[in-house]
């Protein structure tokens, strides 16, 4: 059984409901009251879908990438669905698509303040322009995260130190999850910018990726974390972090960080092996 906190006024489409709810699986509604006793004393691990994302898939995805991460006992992995299937185009606007992401986080904020109070302690993961959504949560909270984890974050690489430094400094530790490969943050990132990395390093306005090239400046010190380039020989695309139709077999914790020439970490490869594997290495940072 799969917990979730939905922030959705709809099945598809990107409106953000004026307060959240909160469901067992998808089929049973939640009381506030059955959600802080189920969370009392558990540290929680809060984990959300990227862009273009409606509730079914979002909650299919959520519940297959739960069930290969292998978290500490005292651990509670609880799915966020926000309305990240926006009514426009699907590809990353900030103008557009961004805003949901920060309504989506202030209600998910109040949320948390209200109702997991009693819990040891929230830690974040992200996919995508879900990475918008957690922090703007994480800012807006009164309380700090123990772990974020941003995984082919889909904002600005400075966001870390520029508009969401708030929030960072609000996280006792910090991962980043980035691939050269992502196509969808080197092309579509800012929209329109057909002439990729060039201008997004060249101009004032345009950024790279988190989820593509990293974090633009090194992580705090005073933050234990880190930032995992994953090896262009991968092949880690975007929408390779969480689960699609194929699942491929747990990768147990511990998972050390890789390096440029890393070999693919199973062999053969198998289908579905790239969201096995991120779901551990996500449980390594989370353990």
């Amino acid at each position: 059984m799969t917990l979730f906190i939905d922030l959705r006024a709809t099945a598809s489409g990107g409106v953000c409901a004026a307060e959240a709810t909160v469901w067992e699986d998808s089929t049973r509604l939640l009381s506030n009251e059955e959600f802080v006793a189920r969370t009392q004393g558990l540290d929680l691990v809060l984990a959300t879908h990227g862009f273009n994302v409606d509730r079914e898939h979002g909650i299919r995805a959520l519940s297959a990438w739960g069930q290969l991460c292998e978290l500490p006992d005292a651990s509670l992995f609880v799915g966020v669905l926000w309305p990240g299937d926006s009514q426009f185009l699907p590809v990353l606007d900030y103008p557009v698509e961004g805003s949901e992401a920060i309504a989506s986080g202030k209600v998910l904020a109040r949320f948390l303040d209200r109702q997991a109070a009693g819990a040891a302690s929230i830690s974040f993961v992200s996919h995508s322009l879900g990475g918008r959504m957690i922090l703007e949560a994480l800012d807006g909270m009164d309380r700090n995260a123990r772990r974020l984890i941003l995984m082919a974050g889909a904002i600005e690489d400075d966001c870390l130190v520029e508009e969401y430094r708030r929030s960072a400094a609000k996280a006792r530790e910090i991962y980043v999850l980035a691939s050269k490969c992502d196509a969808v943050l080197q092309f579509a990132f800012p929209v329109g910018n057909l002439l990729g990395e060039i201008l997004m390093r060249g101009h004032p306005y345009c950024r790279a990726a988190l989820g593509r090239e990293g974090p633009s400046r090194p992580l705090s010190s005073a933050q234990r974390g880190g930032a995992w380039q994953l090896p262009v020989g991968w092949d880690y695309g975007h929408l390779d972090y969480l689960p699609g139709d194929a699942i491929g077999p747990r990768f147990a914790p511990p998972i050390a960080a890789p390096g440029p020439s890393t070999g693919v970490p199973i062999a053969p490869p198998v289908a579905g092996w790239k969201s096995a594997w991120s779901a551990g290495a996500v449980s390594t940072q989370l353990s």
